[in-house]
Order: C-alpha cells, then structure tokens, then sequence
C-alpha cells in the first residue's frame, strides 16, 4: 500500500447523516439500520442512513434548498460552504440505504449522474426545505476512518414515498426498522449515536429548526464540544 493510499484512508472525509422521525407528537420512531459485520467503519451497528459526500453532490440541482438558518450553521467552522452538497448527500444516502424518497414531482433540469440515476427515474427531484441541521461530529483520531458528519432531521412526513416500503434500499444497512425513540438506546450503537439520540429526544416536540447546533470536535490535540450559534455582530462604537 503507497503512502497515498494510507493518507487517503485516514484523511477526514464530510459526510451526512438523516434521522427520519416518525409520529413525533403520538409515539416517536426513528429510522435505523445495522451495518454489517465485515464493515470497515462501525460494524454490526444500529446507525442512522449516511455517508460521505460525492464529489458531484454539489452539482445536483434541488427543488428547494435548505432552511436559510441550516446554511449559515454549516458554514461555520467550515474551510468552504458546502450546505448545498452536503443537503443534496443526505438526500442520497437516505435513497441509497433506505429506497425512502426526499423529493418533489418534477422533471429535471440536467442529467443526473449516475448515483441519481435511479432517484431520477422515480419522477422527484430532490428537495432539501424540510431538513434541519442538528448535529456535527468529527470521528476521534485512530479509527480506520474518519468523518466529518453532519446530522439532518426530518419529519417522516415531508417524505415522498411509502415509508414501511424498503425495496430500493441498497444492501448497504440490514434490519431496517422503525425504533421507538424511548427503545432506541437498547440497541448496539455507536456512542455518537446515543450523544444525538439525546439531542433528538430534547428536540421532538419542536419542529423548528434549533439556533444553536452541538459540534463535538475531535482532533490530535483535544476532544471539544462545542456549539454552533451563529457569528457575534462586531462592536462598532
């Protein structure tokens, strides 16, 4: 293995990640799925959908973009503005792992690439106004892979689709299933999993998107949780 190849491994990739909650003002689900025992990253865990950002991702036009709020958050911390690719990722992976659609009728106004190919032939284009920035987390140094990720809610709802319908999802996450929230913690998850479960849980009965947004921060140096709260106005007397 080159040294190209070790780095790219081990290099901090943006990723997205969807919490899909159902019923939340009578008996609050959330969509999950395991992954599978051979998986480099997490195996065998209950997970939320997700994944790393696609180079094209940016390029893939929406119907509606984000929550204005959502976008300034994720600009925050941030080397660039990438709002619209990781909007258009989460939108994706919640396709990709689940077959759930996150979209509007309509045809669209480029070709897709070949990712959204099978999105596309659904007859949606993606939209992304009903997503809601919640959560971010860089993975700790030392795993075999790392994730800069950013944690999406949705209202069940917005989705376009039959939400106990599950034949497109790819065989990426196993055992898809809605989990009651109040049972989510007694499944195998990842300890970030249980940090935004909390989150969600403080955040149920709220549909508005949240001011201030947790970014646990992980680097070489120190472990940080911090939150995302929107820049100060500068004192200009």
């Amino acid at each position: 293995m080159s040294d190209t190849q070790t780095l790219d491994k081990t290099a901090i990739r943006d990723a997205a990640t969807v919490i899909v909650l159902r019923d939340r003002t009578s008996r609050p689900q959330v969509l999950m799925g395991q992954r599978g025992a051979k998986a480099a990253f997490m195996p065998n865990k209950f997970v939320f959908p997700g994944g790393a950002v696609d180079a094209g991702d940016a390029d893939i036009p929406l119907a509606r973009p984000l929550p204005a709020l959502c976008s300034d958050r994720l600009r925050e911390d941030s080397v660039q503005d990438l709002s619209h690719a990781l909007a258009a990722a989460t939108i994706r992976e919640l396709w990709e792992e689940t077959g759930l659609i996150l979209g509007e009728p309509g045809d669209w106004p480029i070709a897709p690439a070949p990712d959204w190919t099978g999105f596309a032939e659904t007859g949606h284009v993606p939209t992304a106004h009903a997503l809601q920035f919640v959560f971010r987390a860089i993975t700790p140094p030392g795993r075999p892979r790392r994730f800069d990720a950013r944690f999406f809610l949705i209202d069940a709802a917005a989705i376009a689709s039959d939400l106990d319908d599950f034949s497109a999802a790819s065989e990426e996450l196993s055992h898809l299933q809605w989990v009651p929230l109040s049972e989510a913690r007694s499944f195998d998850l990842p300890f970030i999993t249980e940090v935004v479960l909390a989150e969600i849980e403080a955040r149920v009965r709220d549909p508005e998107p949240p001011e201030t947004v947790p970014f646990f921060r992980n680097d070489d140096e120190a472990s940080l949780f911090l939150r995302l709260r929107g820049f100060e106005p500068k004192n200009t007397d």
